[in-house]
């Protein structure tokens, strides 16, 4: 259910004729448009422009998926190749935890229950995370996971992702995979693991539509080998000569 209502909701995005004949033939992209320019002309002129429109910031592109979905084990793979800077919402929020503080034992029992970090909190961490690196690019993961997220990171940072890649996996495989993971993580059992997808399914949509009426969604097949996953974020990447 839900990658049909995720599908169909990429699909709405506005694209020419031909476009709309190459979604149907590339499931694992969907590119934006505009009515001016060819979208691949504008995804390169992006790319290229690293520090985007706002001066020496770096380019930003958010990752989103469900838990399990894959996008952590991809964006260290994105990473690698392509000399991007991988900042993890919830490795940032997992280090506070372990740093024995009080805001870290609040966050604790709120992942525990499966629900999400207040805004402020999450987005002061990645702001510093993207502060602190010196990289060009930034891959953000895990983030923003509701639009109370979205609007918290451009209202504290004054400033928007240039790219954003949804990663679609089956609730079944997601749910298989956060079991045989066996990381020791506190929220990898199956109770919170339904909880932490309940909470997706409902916060997560507002997101992808968000980005997805402004042209910056692009849904990238989860299913298959780490290696065939890879395979399609690579063409991705590459076709925009990054």
């Amino acid at each position: 259910m839900l990658r049909r209502r995720l599908s169909s909701l990429l699909l709405r995005s506005p694209c020419s004729s031909a476009v709309a004949s190459s979604i149907q033939q590339q499931h694992h992209l969907i590119l934006p448009t505009h009515a001016e320019k060819p979208p691949a002309l504008n995804l390169l002129r992006l790319f290229t422009s690293l520090a985007g429109t706002d001066g020496d910031r770096p380019f930003i592109a958010f990752v989103l998926g469900g838990p399990g979905s894959g996008k952590g084990t991809q964006c260290s793979r994105i990473a690698s190749d392509f000399g991007f800077s991988h900042v993890s919402a919830g490795d940032l929020l997992r280090n506070e935890i372990s740093a024995g503080t009080d805001q870290g034992e609040w966050i604790l029992e709120i992942i525990r229950e499966g629900r999400i970090v207040p805004s402020e909190i999450t987005v002061e961490l990645v702001r510093k995370a993207i502060e602190s690196s010196t990289a060009k690019r930034v891959l953000i993961d895990g983030f923003p996971r509701c639009e109370e997220n979205r609007i918290a990171f451009e209202k504290i940072t004054g400033t928007e992702p240039d790219l954003v890649l949804f990663f679609d996996c089956p609730e079944d495989e997601m749910v298989k995979r956060l079991l045989s993971r066996n990381q020791g993580r506190v929220d990898d059992n199956i109770e919170t693991i339904k909880k932490r997808l309940k909470v997706f399914e409902s916060l997560n949509l507002p997101v992808v539509e968000y980005y997805s009426s402004r042209g910056k969604a692009h849904k990238i097949n989860a299913t298959g080998t780490e290696d065939e996953i890879f395979e399609a974020v690579r063409k991705l990447f590459s076709s925009l000569r990054l």
